[in-house]
């Protein structure tokens, strides 16, 4: 046998690597990976480690790349030639020259050329050649519609651009013996000619423009009647070919209107509702301004208005020749009013002499035409606002006056308003409607707003406030609006308390509550919240007082019907309508029927039912049960039923006949009536027939709710199950032989739709389940080949988990050196920073230490002369 071999020892394997002598002879340098255990062929590459070494060569290979690569950053020390073609074998010398010429060219063209105008390129503007448009032969434009546009007179030109002005230019000899014999004129006489001179042939331009309007018209009337002479009759064989023809289709003629129908026309522009209400509210402050006038007494200031008068000859052209001397007539009471106008004449003639002569002649002129122009303007706004509404229209007359005036051309005195028509007006405005109102700030003032009033002026109250105080025009007219909701909410509530209700007030006050809940549905949320939740507290409380709690009243019947009318119904969950909708079938199930006061609350509280589950079909067990119970009142004998009586319902009692007819005639008299609302109040009946006549109404009210429960639920699959009860009771207990044709139909309408074709319902049965097993002890034994290996079920995946192995640990190790590598460039940099802070210092202490030496040398020279 050969000689054993030696273990390998740890100092063997230390001793055979290729280091240097610091760490041979440094052991601390060498990192030893110690293993937990031996496994049996695993091969181990790790086992000892020189981190030092590692670090240092990784930190001087960085040195030589990494820091050479910074240290020549933004550096270039080659020239490269790049000429086009420079490195091109293929291309001879000359094409290369011709290139590159070309390339040369072409790159400079591009810069030089912007602004070189050679006369070869022609430049225009708007397309226009400018070379056109420096002729300057276009036509001046002018004022006047004549044909001569742009050219002026020569006198005028001669006057203005004649050199001098043209009035105070010297004169030829021609001219001067052409006037020796006249007294030269003065230059206010030579501009007043010019003046006229210049009316005379505008209104002659005018004039030859109607003419020509005037011809043209008649020609047109002359064309349209003979133009039926012009038209060619076809011959008759051309006719008949026409007829011949076959006719267009309808599409055709479709398509051929189509090019003649009207395009779409612009509309304005959609305001926003912030400008609507601003203009709303801006409206009202004008009619209410207009309301306080008439209420004081004031003449409209249209009618007090001085009318300026205008010459037939005048042209409305700016010209201003002379002041206005004449004075208007104008009577009051029969007399002339001398002495006004002499004052006015007065005061005329002080205010000219503290001014200048000519500017105050212009100023006075503008002023009087910028007065007219915005009394114009006034009266304009007066007419303006008085149309838009029709029931204040006061400045009809006024509009009426104006017009007449214009037409005859002559001012009119002005028809004073005798003492009985202004305090007839006064009267009038006291009664009207005011048009702004403030929000009120508690109940008490809002009754004290609508107090008195009509049901339709309550509404328009209402409507101004919210109008007056919208919320985009104010910050705090959000909060008034809220609270005004719920003072709408409880006036309501007062209205239907009173005896007999107003329900026309609160059937036109609701669109207002609408209008208001659709601009704060929180607000309006939270107040049909607190009244719900009160009226359920205070029926809580009854029950456990009592054991039991009264119907609610007409007051919370109209709530439960506006919170139909606010808020949708449909929602599977609503935060007002199902706690309403809870409400209700509390109501039914806690309130016990002992008047026909409670069954006429019963009914109307199953009406409120059906309409909110209209939409979402949602079975509600209590409608049914009461509807149930009010039929059993109808029964007269109460044995064997059959069916099953729901409390608060029982089947014999003292009151389980409220609805027995009592009398045959009450029976046969009876004719269908809606359920009075008030009926819930109270009820006071005559006879005993009249009794009889409410209870069939009752009974038919019944059936019909009835009937729309059948039609609601007719999808269900437990229908059957659900009328069976009711079917019962219509099939054999209920007596209508003696009642009403129309109590027969009713009854015999509802019997057929309950009683439809029965649908078989298999019996309920458990679901069968696989049986579970029992629990086994048996080890399950798994054979394992490869241990430590993740294995997969093909080589393509296994293939995959090593790749992605490799991946995730490349991506790591580049990671890791990345790190490295900027840590390394942090710290080159602070060096170089560091080296040139160190620099800059010693360079600043020397300079300190030779401004010392030479403050030291200077005072030691200063000391010596001393």
């Amino acid at each position: 046998m050969g000689k054993p071999q030696k273990k390998k020892s740890l100092a063997d394997k230390v001793r055979r690597t290729k280091t240097t002598t610091e760490i041979k002879n440094n052991p601390f340098e060498v990192k030893i990976n110690r293993k937990k255990f031996e496994v049996l062929g695993r091969k181990t590459k790790h086992d000892v480690g020189l981190p030092g070494v590692s670090r240092s060569k990784a930190i001087q290979k960085r040195k030589d790349t990494l820091l050479k690569e910074y240290k020549q950053k933004d550096k270039s020390n080659k020239f490269i030639d790049r000429r086009f073609g420079e490195y091109d074998t293929k291309m001879a010398p000359e094409d290369k020259i011709l290139k590159r010429f070309a390339l040369e060219r072409q790159r400079t063209n591009g810069k030089k050329d912007i602004y070189n105008l050679n006369e070869e390129e022609e430049l225009t503007h708007y397309g226009q050649s400018l070379s056109e448009i420096e002729k300057f032969n276009d036509a001046l434009d002018s004022d006047s519609d004549s044909e001569e546009k742009g050219l002026l007179s020569a006198e005028l030109t001669a006057s203005h651009f004649g050199g001098g002005g043209g009035l105070l230019r010297k004169k030829t000899a021609g001219e001067k013996g052409s006037e020796d014999g006249q007294k030269p004129k003065s230059r206010q006489e030579l501009i007043e000619e010019l003046i006229i001179k210049s009316k005379q042939e505008k209104r002659e331009r005018q004039n030859q423009k109607e003419e020509a309007q005037e011809l043209t018209e008649k020609l047109d009337q002359d064309w349209k009647s003979i133009q039926f002479i012009l038209s060619k009759k076809p011959p008759k064989s051309e006719a008949k070919e026409d007829e011949n023809k076959p006719k267009l289709e309808e599409y055709d003629m479709m398509v051929r209107e189509l090019g003649f129908d009207m395009k779409a026309q612009p509309s304005e522009k959609m305001k926003t509702p912030e400008e609507v209400a601003r203009e709303e509210k801006e409206r009202l402050h004008k009619l209410e301004a207009d309301r306080l006038r008439r209420m004081q007494g004031d003449v409209e200031e249209s009618k007090s208005k001085k009318q300026v008068h205008w010459s037939a000859d005048d042209l409305n052209d700016g010209f201003i020749l002379d002041k206005e001397d004449k004075r208007a007539l104008s009577y009051q009471d029969g007399k002339w009013n001398i002495e006004e106008e002499l004052e006015k004449e007065k005061e005329g003639e002080e205010g000219d002499d503290d001014d200048d002569g000519d500017d105050d002649e212009e100023e006075e002129g503008e002023s009087g035409q910028e007065e007219e122009s915005q009394s114009d303007a006034e009266s304009e706004d007066e007419n303006d606002g008085s149309d838009e509404e029709e029931e204040d229209s006061h400045s009809d007359l006024d509009s009426e006056q104006d017009s007449e005036g214009e037409e005859e051309q002559t001012p009119k005195p002005s028809s004073s308003v005798s003492e009985e028509e202004q305090l007839a007006q006064q009267e009038a405005a006291k009664a009207e409607l005011p048009y702004t109102f403030t929000a009120p700030e508690s109940y008490s003032d809002l009754k004290s707003l609508i107090h008195g009033h009509t049901p339709e002026k309550q509404c328009l109250i209402v409507e101004r406030i919210q109008k007056c105080n919208h919320p985009s025009l104010a910050v705090g007219n959000k909060l008034k609006l809220q609270k005004l909701f719920g003072f709408l909410l409880e006036y309501l509530g007062e209205l239907a308390t009173r005896s007999p209700p107003e329900l026309g007030t609160i059937n036109k006050l609701i669109p207002q509550l609408y209008g208001l809940c659709q601009l704060f549905p929180d607000a309006a949320c939270k107040a049909m919240q607190t009244v719900l939740g009160d009226s359920a507290h205070e029926m809580e409380e009854a029950i456990e007082v009592k054991g039991r709690a009264s119907f609610p009243g007409l007051d919370m019947l109209i709530y439960l019907k506006i919170t139909a009318l606010l808020f949708p119904t449909s929602d599977f969950r609503h935060p007002v309508v199902t706690p309403a909708l809870m409400y209700i079938s509390q109501a039914l199930t806690k309130c016990p029927v002992t008047t026909l006061e409670e069954v006429t609350s019963g009914l109307i509280l199953c009406c409120l039912a059906l309409e909110y589950v209209t939409l979402s079909q949602r079975f509600v067990p209590e409608l049914i049960n009461f509807l149930l119970g009010i039929l059993h009142l109808a029964v007269p004998v109460k044995q064997s039923l059959g069916y099953t009586v729901v409390p608060p319902f029982r089947p014999v009692g003292k009151n389980c006949d409220l609805l027995v007819i009592r009398s045959a005639e009450g029976a046969e008299s009876w004719s269908r009536k809606t359920l009075p609302l008030s009926g819930v109040q109270g009820l006071s009946f005559l006879s005993e027939v009249e009794r009889d006549h409410y209870r069939l109404s009752l009974l038919a009210t019944c059936l019909d709710l009835v009937k729309r429960s059948v039609l609601l639920y007719k999808s269900l699959s437990s229908f059957d199950h659900i009328f069976q009860p009711i079917r019962i009771l219509l099939t054999k207990h209920l007596p209508v032989e003696s009642c009403s044709t129309h109590i027969k139909d009713l009854h015999q309408e509802v019997l057929v739709s309950v009683s439809g074709a029965p649908t078989l319902q298999p019996p309920l049965v458990f679901d069968k389940k696989k049986p579970i097993p029992l629990k086994l002890f048996t080890p399950k034994i798994v054979e394992v080949l490869d241990y430590g290996k993740k294995r997969g079920s093909s080589k393509q995946e296994r293939e995959r988990e090593r790749l992605k192995h490799k991946y995730k640990k490349e991506f790591k190790g580049a990671l890791r050196e990345i790190r490295k590598d900027t840590k390394f460039l942090a710290r080159e940099k602070l060096t170089e920073i560091m080296s040139r802070d160190l620099e800059r210092k010693r360079k600043v202490k020397e300079l300190f230490g030779s401004l010392a030496t030479q403050e030291g040398e200077w005072k030691a020279m200063k000391r010596r002369k001393k």
